[in-house]
């Protein structure tokens, strides 16, 4: 009947906490009402925004939590985001106005994986910071992401814990020293730059689609757009069990289908359109051959109605909605109004118009949802809300057929199949790297410098490497990079010679260094004035033996596959045809020296050719290094094209 079925989904949750500095106030009752107050005030400044949001899961939402185990009482919300992440960095987003908006306010937001935050900026955090000692440290206040430092060994800071510090601790830090905790540039730049463009960005999120389904889906997802999130969830993470309702059609009945838009987010559409359905042949559901124009809208239609159906057939036989509490009748529906009206949430609009009504729909579904949240014995289920909506709304089928004609032309879906170079352009994007002007491959290879590679690679082999891993330079091209055999040779003077001398380099601190070099130093100390000679003449020894190594396998086809700088000579080509016994005599008395660039670009070319245009190791290392080879666009051999 059906391929992909989906039977769990991972339900992913994102909590975000707001706490009020500073927190003066003694009496319980009377600081639950100032918080309470607080709520009302930022879900009615937000609705604009939040009450035409389709949620993928759960709706942001705002209430009261009392203070307990040394956490004061704040305002608390939790949301389950489910497969859309984009709903996460939504609440992010408003997290960050909310602080920006109300100045007295400090958030702080974390999710299944704990401070995702930090994961997004992991490039940029200070090596001092990880999981480990992360906790309460991660803000937002005035707009701005904070992070409360750790004090240095060498120093003590009266103001700053040595260990992580507790809610209290850090709210306190944060309202006494907000310029010392605001977090790098680096950092909140990262951050700012995954939530850029909201709330535009909203917009940006949705998809129009014709959808050929039953009349009463029509009139429920006009007052309540958000429900066909539930219906994707139904149809999307149905079991056989669901499928039992759809057998045969008790309320979505197929016979009233008509062609309407409907508006889903991106993630909905994906999830809706991407799986393979085939309707049971007793539902009455059936579907047009693929090849007729509008087949989508058939499909989505059908696959809606599956849904739709799913979430009814899981009320109660005895479901009366006289046990739920109307929005109207809440105590704080007046004034919650009244607020919406003073903030121009109506935008000037005619009280009882056809856009009026429209808006005054959204704000009471979002007040039921966000601002006013029954106790869940009362709360409606997406089934209940869609049943009691069929039975209070009254609508003509054939009033409704004659608006195809006037459907809002449908969005076009070929964001589902991203081209390669998209594909590239939005994994830059997520990786934050700089957008650059589009040029040809032609000018691409006149102005590709090979130097880069071998630049890049020298400073990730100079680069210190911990069981953690090889650190990748982060920015190769922004600072001259030098390789200095001196130092090089001096670790292993430092290992078999008795002068240890300290590196040059700059990857490493003093505690870095004398963890790496307490014992070296402890048994240099005990060496004897006759042991420090013995050490010198095994050095020179060992260098003598890599010498004549050296020479030995010159003449070998190992040696011969390298490129010497003596090859590579203008003055030397004249005798490049020369025999390899010649070669070889010559070599004994003078070797010429292997020049480790152009055997180091010629490899990397060779086995970056050998991809094929496919991922590899050569790519995946230089990408990660910031350096991107352009295409190999003839298929002469890589070495003639490096000299």
């Amino acid at each position: 009947m059906e391929e992909n079925m989906m039977l769990t989904t991972v339900e992913d949750t994102v909590e975000y906490h707001l706490f009020l500095i500073p927190d003066e106030s003694k009496d319980p009752g009377k600081h639950r009402e100032i918080l309470e107050k607080y709520i009302e005030r930022i879900m009615t400044q937000f609705a604009p925004m939040l009450a035409p949001y389709i949620w993928q899961n759960q709706p942001f939402n705002l209430r009261y939590k009392p203070g307990k185990g040394g956490v004061p009482a704040h305002m608390y919300g939790m949301t389950k985001f489910g497969d859309n992440i984009e709903d996460e960095w939504f609440i992010v987003y408003l997290i960050k106005e909310i602080t920006k908006e109300f100045p007295e306010l400090v958030a702080r937001i974390e999710d299944n994986d704990g401070e995702f935050l930090l994961i997004e900026a992991a490039d940029f955090l200070p090596k001092w910071l990880d999981p480990d000692n992360s906790a309460n440290r991660v803000f937002f206040h005035h707009g701005e992401l904070c992070i409360i430092p750790v004090p240095r060994k060498s120093e003590t800071v009266s103001w700053l814990p040595t260990t992580p510090p507790t809610i209290p601790q850090a709210l306190n830090i944060i309202s006494t020293h907000p310029e010392k905790v605001l977090a790098s540039e680096s950092i909140r730049a990262a951050v700012n730059r995954r939530i850029r463009g909201y709330p535009e960005k909203i917009q940006a999120s949705l998809h129009r689609a014709h959808c050929f389904l039953p009349a009463g889906i029509a009139v429920v997802l006009k007052q309540r757009p958000r429900l066909v999130a539930a219906a994707v969830q139904a149809f999307y993470l149905r079991d056989p069990i669901d499928l039992r309702a759809c057998r045969v059609f008790k309320t979505f009945l197929p016979e009233t289908q008509i062609m309407t838009s409907v508006t889903f987010t991106k993630c909905l559409y994906a999830q809706l359109i991407q799986q393979r359905f085939v309707p049971d042949r007793r539902s009455g559901y059936r579907l047009p051959p693929p090849s007729h124009p509008q087949y989508r809208a058939h499909e989505l239609g059908m696959k809606l109605a599956h849904g739709f159906e799913i979430l009814c057939s899981k009320c109660s036989p005895h479901f009366s909605n006289s046990k739920k509490s109307l929005v109207t009748t809440s105590p704080l529906w007046a004034s919650f109004l009244e607020s919406l009206k003073k903030n121009d949430y109506f935008k000037g609009l005619i009280e009882g118009s056809a856009q009026y009504r429209e808006r005054l729909e959204m704000a009471k579904n979002y007040f039921q949802l966000s601002v006013d949240r029954p106790e869940s014995s009362l709360a409606m289920s997406p089934g209940e809300e869609i049943l009691t909506m069929l039975q209070t709304v009254t609508f003509d089928i054939e009033e409704l057929k004659k608006e195809d004609a006037n459907l809002p032309p449908e969005d076009d879906d070929q964001w589902l199949e991203l081209s390669p170079d998209q594909l590239d352009q939005l994994l830059q994007k997520a990786a934050g790297t700089k957008e650059s002007q589009p040029i040809s491959k032609k000018e691409e290879e006149q102005n590709y410098e090979l130097t880069q590679v071998t630049d890049s690679m020298k400073a990730f082999i100079s680069k210190v490497s911990t069981h953690k891993g090889a650190e990748l330079p982060r920015e190769p091209s922004e600072a001259p990079i030098t390789f200095d055999a001196d130092s090089f040779l001096n670790y292993f003077d430092k290992i078999l010679g008795p002068k240890a001398q300290e590196s040059d380099s700059d990857d490493l601190d003093e505690e870095d260094f004398e963890y790496l070099d307490s014992d070296d130093d402890l048994d240099l100390k005990m060496q004897e004035p006759g042991e420090e000679a013995s050490l010198k003449g095994t050095l020179d020894d060992l260098k003598s033996y890599m010498a004549q190594m050296d020479q030995e396998l010159a003449h070998t086809s190992m040696g011969k596959s390298f490129t010497t700088k003596k090859q590579m000579d203008p003055s030397s080509k004249t005798t490049s045809n020369n025999s390899d016994e010649e070669d070889s005599g010559a070599g004994d008395s003078v070797m010429a020296p292997v020049d480790v660039d152009l055997n180091l670009v010629s490899n990397i070319l060779e086995s970056y050719s050998s991809q094929a245009g496919l991922a590899g190791p050569v790519s995946n290392l230089l990408q990660s290094m910031g350096v991107q080879l352009p295409d190999n666009s003839d298929h002469r051999a890589t070495t003639k094209r490096c000299p």
